[in-house]
C-alpha cells in the first residue's frame, strides 16, 4: 500500500493537486435513452454487424477538439456488434428518447447525499468522442449538480460537479487498423462525479474514492461488479502539469497510481533541467535507414522490410542516456515517447539507450549514426513500418521529445494494474462539448426534490448494527453493505440467535458454497428463515446450515423440514452425543494420556464428523472436555 511520504516525496513540499472523478452504472431497468435493457451480453449472440469511420467536427465556437485531432492520427474502422437486446438508438441511426426518469431519481438523490447545489433544469450536452467507443461520434451527458462537499480526515473536500451520461461500448477486440465494439453496455445510465482538487496525498485520495463508493452503494441503485465502477485521477505537481489517469477500476490502486504520478512528473522535470543543462535540440530530420537493414537478423524489422515497410531513424541532440532513464517502475523516458509513436499506428520505436538489442547489431547501430552524422551525445531513434505511418509516427517523436525540454505536458492516460500509467491522448477542451437538440431538457422542480427518499449511509448503518445488535466492526461492515442487511434486521428482530450466526448464515456460508459450485442464487428469504429458525430452536445445529443449503439449492421447491430429513440433520439430543463422545474418547485413550486436554482438538473434529451438523459444537465442546478430565483423573 502507498504512505503519505515515502522516502523522497514530500507531497506538501511538491504541490501536490489531485481530485478524482467516480463514474458508476446506474442499476435501472432500461438505458438512459432507449427502453432497451442494462445486461450484458456474450459477443457470440450478437445477431447483427456494421461498421463506422469517425471524423472530428468543430465545437460550438468552431474549435476542433486537440484530443479529437489526434484520434484520427490514424483513420481506423470501427466494428459494432447488435443484440436482441439494443436497438436504433445505440446505433445511432435512431434520435434518442427522453432521458429516463428513474436514472434521473437515483442522480438527484446521489447529488442530495454529496450536499449538492441541484440545477433548476437538466439540459444535455454532446460530447465529441471519435475513438469509436460511441456510435455517434459523441457522448450524451447532462449536468446535475455543483458545488457539493464531503467530510474527511484530512478536511472537507468539494464536490464540483455531478453528470447523468450514457456508458461507452465496450471494446471487444483491437485488430490494429480497426476496433470491434459491443454495443450492450452503450447508453447504460451512468453518474460522474469530480471532486475539487482538495486531495493532498496518496492515502487522502484512497479515503475520498472509498467515500464516494459508499455512498454510492448505500443507494442500493447501482451496478455491482468488475468494470461498473472507475476512478480517473487527476494529478499535478509545482512545475509540472494536470494529468488526468484513466480507467483506475481497483480502490487498492487510486493511492498508488497519484504516488506514481507524482514520481513521473518529478522524474521528468529532472530530466527537462538535464536537457536544459546540455542544450539539447531537436532538429526534425528524417532519415531513411532501410538500406542498413536489407540483411538484417532483427525479425520485426526484416519483417516490416519485407511487407514493403521501411525503417526511419531521427537524432535527438543532447539526449544520450536520458531515454533510459526509469521515470516509473519499468517504464522510461524511451517508453513515453514510444506510446505517442504507437498512437501513429507503428509498434513502438528503438533508440540508442536500449541497442543492440532485438536483433539489431552494434555494427548495424553505428552506421546508422554514420548516416546520420549523429556523435556520442545524440540519441538515434528508428521507428519501423508502412512509409506514411512511420513518418507520422516520427513527427509524435519529436513533438514528445521537444515536450521534454520544455514542460510536463498535460495529457489524458490509462492506468495499468502495477499503477503506472502510459499515454492515451492530450487533455480534452471545450471545444469538445455542444447542446444536444434532440433530448428535451427537464425541469427539476420542488415537489421532485421533497419525494425524494434519501437512504441511511452504510457507515451509519454500520455504526448501528455495531450498537443494536453487539456485532464487532468487521461484521457491522459487512452486513451494512450486504443487499441482505433487511433480512438480518428482520431475522435478528424475531428469532432469538446470536447476529453473528445470522451474519455467517446470510454472507459466508452462501460465499464458500458458491466457490465450491453451488447455485445458492435459487434460496429464497424463506429458505434463511426457516433455517435460522431451527437452529434458534435447537432442531439442528448452526454447523449443519451449510449442509442443509446445499440440499435446498439442489431441490429449492422442498421445504426446509424436507431438506432436514433427507440430509439426516435432524438434532440429537444430550445423552446420545455423551454415548458418541464416549465411544470416540475409548478408542483413543492412548492420545488422551499422551496429550492430556490437548486432545479436545483432535478429538472434537472427528465428533463433529460423526454427527455431521446435528448437534451444537459448544455442546460437543463441554462435553468432550468433561470426559476427557474424567479419564484424566483416574
Amino acid at each position: 500500500m502507498a504512505t503519505d511520504n515515502p522516502p523522497g516525496l514530500d507531497y506538501r513540499q511538491l504541490g501536490l493537486v489531485c481530485g478524482i472523478e467516480i463514474h458508476q452504472q446506474l442499476d435501472t431497468a432500461c438505458k438512459l435513452f432507449c427502453g432497451c435493457p442494462t445486461v450484458h451480453r456474450e459477443v457470440e449472440d450478437s445477431n447483427f454487424e456494421f461498421f463506422r469511420y469517425l471524423r472530428p467536427s468543430r465545437g460550438e465556437l468552431g474549435q476542433i477538439d486537440r484530443a479529437a485531432l489526434e484520434e484520427v492520427l490514424v483513420s481506423r474502422k470501427f466494428h459494432y456488434k447488435c443484440y436482441d437486446t439494443t436497438c436504433l438508438v445505440e446505433a445511432d441511426e435512431e434520435p434518442p428518447s427522453e432521458i429516463d426518469p428513474q436514472a434521473l431519481k437515483i442522480s438527484l438523490v446521489i447529488a442530495r447525499l454529496l450536499n449538492m447545489l441541484i440545477v433548476d433544469e437538466v439540459f444535455t450536452m454532446r460530447k465529441m468522442v471519435i475513438d469509436g467507443s460511441n456510435t455517434s461520434g459523441f457522448q450524451r451527458t447532462a449536468f446535475i449538480g455543483s458545488n457539493g462537499c464531503i467530510q474527511t480526515d484530512q478536511g472537507p473536500v468539494g464536490i464540483d460537479i455531478l453528470c447523468l451520461e450514457e456508458e461507452a461500448a465496450r471494446i471487444i477486440e483491437d485488430r490494429g487498423d480497426s476496433l470491434v465494439y459491443s454495443l450492450d453496455r452503450l447508453g447504460i445510465p451512468l453518474v460522474e462525479i469530480g471532486t475539487a482538487p482538495d486531495i493532498v496525498s496518496p492515502a487522502h485520495a484512497r479515503e475520498v474514492a472509498s467515500y464516494l463508493g459508499m455512498i454510492l452503494r448505500s443507494t442500493g441503485q447501482v451496478k455491482r461488479g468488475l468494470g461498473t465502477i472507475r476512478q480517473d485521477v487527476n494529478v499535478s505537481i509545482r512545475g509540472g502539469a494536470r494529468v488526468e489517469i484513466k480507467g483506475v477500476q481497483a480502490l487498492n490502486l487510486v493511492d498508488k497510481i497519484v504516488e506514481l504520478e507524482a514520481l513521473r512528473q518529478v522524474k521528468l522535470l529532472q530530466i527537462r533541467e538535464e536537457l536544459n543543462r546540455r542544450q539539447a535540440a531537436v532538429d526534425g530530420s528524417i532519415f531513411d535507414v532501410t538500406a542498413i537493414f536489407s540483411g538484417t537478423d532483427s525479425k520485426v524489422l526484416a519483417r516490416s522490410i519485407k511487407n514493403g515497410g521501411v525503417v526511419l531513424a531521427c537524432r535527438l541532440a543532447g539526449f544520450a542516456g536520458l531515454l533510459g532513464r526509469q521515470i516509473q517502475p519499468g517504464r522510461r523516458l524511451g517508453t513515453e515517447i514510444s506510446d505517442r509513436a504507437k498512437r501513429a499506428g507503428v509498434g513502438g520505436i528503438f533508440h540508442s539507450d536500449e541497442l543492440p538489442a532485438y536483433g539489431i547489431t552494434a555494427a548495424e547501430v553505428g552506421a546508422v549514426r554514420d548516416q546520420l552524422q549523429a556523435g556520442e551525445e545524440y540519441a538515434v531513434i528508428m521507428v519501423t513500418g508502412p512509409e506514411e505511418r512511420a513518418r507520422k509516427a516520427m513527427d509524435a517523436v519529436f513533438v514528445r521529445a521537444r515536450e521534454a525540454m520544455a514542460v510536463v505536458p498535460e495529457e489524458t492516460r490509462r492506468a495499468t494494474p502495477n499503477g503506472c500509467s502510459e499515454y492515451m491522448r492530450p487533455l480534452p477542451g471545450s471545444a469538445r462539448m455542444y447542446p444536444e437538440t434532440d433530448v428535451p431538457s427537464v425541469a427539476i422542480t420542488a415537489e421532485m426534490l421533497d419525494g425524494l427518499e434519501l437512504p441511511e449511509l452504510f457507515i451509519a448503518r454500520s455504526e448501528r448494527f455495531a450498537r443494536d445488535y453487539g456485532l464487532n466492526p468487521e461484521l457491522a461492515r459487512v452486513m451494512a453493505a450486504s443487499p441482505n442487511y433487511q433480512l438480518f434486521e428482520e431475522i435478528s428482530s424475531r428469532i432469538q440467535l446470536s447476529p453473528s450466526i445470522v451474519v455467517r448464515a446470510l454472507e459466508t456460508i452462501p460465499i464458500e458454497l458458491a466457490r465450491e459450485g453451488v447455485d445458492v442464487s435459487v434460496l429464497s428469504d424463506d429458505h434463511f428463515k426457516e433455517a435460522l429458525k431451527l437452529v434458534a430452536e435447537g432442531r439442528i445445529a448452526k454447523e449443519g446450515l451449510a449442509e442443509l443449503f446445499c440440499a435446498l439449492a439442489k431441490d429449492p421447491e422442498r421445504s426446509v423440514d424436507d431438506a432436514v430429513s433427507a440430509s439426516g440433520l435432524a438434532g440429537v439430543d444430550e445423552a446420545e452425543v455423551a454415548r458418541i463422545v464416549q465411544a470416540i474418547v475409548a478408542d483413543r485413550l492412548e492420545l488422551v494420556h499422551s496429550k492430556g486436554e490437548r486432545a479436545v482438538a483432535p478429538l472434537m473434529g472427528l465428533v463433529m464428523k460423526e454427527l455431521r451438523g446435528k448437534v451444537d459444537g459448544a455442546l460437543v465442546s463441554a462435553i468432550l472436555k468433561k470426559e476427557i478430565q474424567n479419564i484424566l483423573i483416574k
